[in-house]
């Protein structure tokens, strides 16, 4: 009897609809192995994952899934060109120290690139800082400004502009709200960056 799949995290489950079965995907802080989990056992995927916490590569290892410890920063110089069918990047581009750097990496590794983000433009986060005048608290960006993990958050429309700028073409966009729903998403952006909490952008390069 085959399983019914597990609930994963809302962007996680529409990465994982944009991969192809059977496909080589490396995925760039794959934290506890649930996406890289979930399209072993229903795509067959040949995953690999870089994780930066010990206690993340634990995790996955004990499932049985092939994970090293790892920086995006520093150790994607290592893999050549092409190497995998997919690479992902989930909710991790703003956390890194040279962003465009890792997004030049990410297009020259993977065939494709499947990239989340939290939007720093959504409509909450600027009407926190026009009310409240501090840094604002939302469930895509959950952290105090003093524990956050996140170093260079962008907007939606600052993400689109450094894809313009590095020659990659965006093939398709999703923008979801605070509830997970589907935004439009127009050729600028534009109403998803007010009204979009976070979005997933599959990549390639021109």
């Amino acid at each position: 009897m085959n399983r019914t799949p597990p609930m994963i995290r809302v962007d996680l489950q529409l990465i994982a609809d944009m991969i192809e079965p059977s496909s080589r995907l490396l995925d760039i802080g794959c934290g506890d192995g649930a996406l890289l989990s979930y399209l072993a056992e229903f795509k067959q995927v040949d995953g690999r994952g870089i994780e930066l916490s010990m206690a993340g590569v634990n995790e996955c290892v004990s499932q049985g899934l092939s994970v090293i410890q790892g920086d995006a920063d520093t150790d994607l110089d290592d893999y050549p060109d092409g190497a995998f069918d997919y690479v992902v990047l989930s909710q991790t581009l703003q956390a890194t120290h040279r962003p465009r750097l890792v997004l030049e990496n990410l297009v020259r590794i993977g065939h494709n690139v499947i990239l989340s983000l939290p939007n720093f433009g959504y409509w909450k986060v600027r009407l926190g800082l026009l009310t409240g005048g501090r840094m604002p608290q939302t469930d895509a960006l959950p952290d105090h400004w003093y524990e956050t993990p996140n170093i260079h958050l962008c907007t939606i429309r600052d993400f689109l502009a450094l894809c313009g700028n590095l020659g990659i073409a965006v093939e398709r966009a999703i923008a979801l709200d605070s509830s997970g729903n589907p935004v439009r998403f127009s050729a600028t952006g534009s109403c998803a960056n007010l009204m979009a909490a976070q979005a997933v952008f599959h990549l390639r390069n021109h």
